[in-house]
């Protein structure tokens, strides 16, 4: 599941491999739109999702790290709309090659879901 759930509704963490790459998948998407900085990562999720997905610091910030060690992002200092500094993250050539099978991957697995639903 890509999401724990609990009262206020869902949540994404760490929990498990299958959590935290598509975490990353859902980070990728949001920089394939455009070049953001962590809270715009955060709110641009939640507001695509209708609030389904709400991403908390602790999990956005340690994959956020580990996109750029693997190569998917790079970052770089600039100042927001409100004229403060903050790390926007830029997606690479190979966060864009990642998030096209990424993507593929899953949309096999929901096809999968739903053909075990239906059955």
């Amino acid at each position: 599941m890509p999401a724990t759930a609990d009262e206020a509704g869902q949540h994404i963490s760490k929990s498990s491999d299958l959590v935290q790459g598509t975490l990353e998948m859902l980070i990728l998407k949001t920089l394939a739109l455009e070049p953001m900085h962590g809270y715009g990562i955060a709110l641009r999720i939640e507001q695509i999702s209708n609030g389904v997905f709400r991403v908390n610091p602790g999990s956005l910030l340690p994959a956020l790290s580990r996109m750029e060690r693997a190569g998917r992002v790079k970052s770089e200092w600039r100042a927001t709309e409100n004229n403060r500094r903050a790390k926007y993250y830029l997606m690479t050539a190979n966060g864009h090659k990642a998030l096209t099978k990424e993507t593929e991957q899953w949309q096999r697995q929901i096809l999968a879901i739903s053909r075990i639903l239906e059955a």
